[in-house]
């Protein structure tokens, strides 16, 4: 059967490529000391394959249909398309075809109806962090797409929920795969609103301790507060489906800094990894 390999978050601002240099030093020195734990943890826990749950970027859906999960259930996707992502070394990603249509009849056979793509782009959402983490092999990769672009966006509720089923249909796999979920993106920020540039670290702060006390709280706190800071921080969305693999408990805060430069609150954290059988 396959195992549960951990659960890790991180920050994904464009201006971590655009702006690197333009960063201070010692906020640099940080970012990428942050970086870089997040990627030993992840070479020490081995996994075969990980989960990249992040939003879309306009780079696979726009308007006309955007949907408020799709599930990557291709053998390969494309890397991504932005032409200041050209660093990024792998242009074709190697996916879990198998493990990933199990999920997708896991999560229908549950009352979750993912859409699905066999041919996705993953964009600097995903990318940034796999990227900056130093991983010199790639697992394979399922992605998975949460909608926190454009309203309407999946419940805070679901998007926990989507994380326990993610568990739950990794552990009922039947192949020894090792499998890591990464929930990328957030926190303060806006984008495009006349608050373009704005970071709350107060209310950064108050959800990093929220993750560390279960889930009913946190939800509660960011229903009341999302809608006021700043669009890009809803991409709090995938830090809960990772909270909500990993069963609400075990969070670590790896590093928070706000950073002017790229306009993001910058937050890094690990799950501690818990067997899901224990209350």
């Amino acid at each position: 059967m396959a195992s549960f390999a951990g659960a890790y978050a991180a920050s994904h601002g464009p201006l971590l490529i655009r702006e690197w240099q333009a960063v201070p030093a010692a906020e640099r020195s940080r970012l990428e000391n942050a970086f870089a734990e997040l990627g030993r943890r992840l070479r020490a826990a081995t996994p075969d394959v990980l989960i990249v749950v992040s939003p879309d970027h306009w780079s696979n859906f726009f308007l006309d249909n955007y949907p408020a999960i799709c599930l990557g259930v291709g053998a390969a996707h494309e890397g991504p398309p932005e032409p200041w992502m050209k660093a990024f070394a792998h242009r074709d990603i190697p996916g879990h075809p198998e493990l990933a249509m199990h999920i997708a009849g896991t999560a229908l056979a549950q009352g979750f109806e993912p859409s699905l793509s066999y041919r996705m782009k993953l964009d600097h959402g995903a990318c940034i962090p796999l990227s900056r983490m130093g991983l010199e092999r790639l697992p394979k990769i399922v992605p998975l797409l949460v909608n926190s672009i454009e309203p309407p966006m999946p419940s805070l509720a679901r998007c926990y929920e989507w994380g326990t089923l993610l568990r739950r249909a990794i552990e009922s796999y039947r192949e020894p795969l090792r499998v890591a979920v990464i929930g990328t993106g957030g926190l303060s920020h806006s984008i495009g609103e006349p608050t373009m540039g704005a970071i709350y670290e107060e209310f950064d702060r108050e959800t990093i301790r929220l993750f560390g006390s279960g889930k009913d709280a946190l939800i509660d706190y960011l229903q009341k507060e999302l809608p006021s800071r700043g669009n890009g921080s809803e991409e709090v969305r995938n830090w809960l489906v990772a909270h909500g693999a990993a069963g609400g408990r075990g969070f670590e805060l790896v590093d928070y800094l706000p950073v002017p430069t790229v306009i993001v609150g910058c937050g890094f954290a690990a799950w501690r990894p818990q067997d899901s059988s224990r209350p």
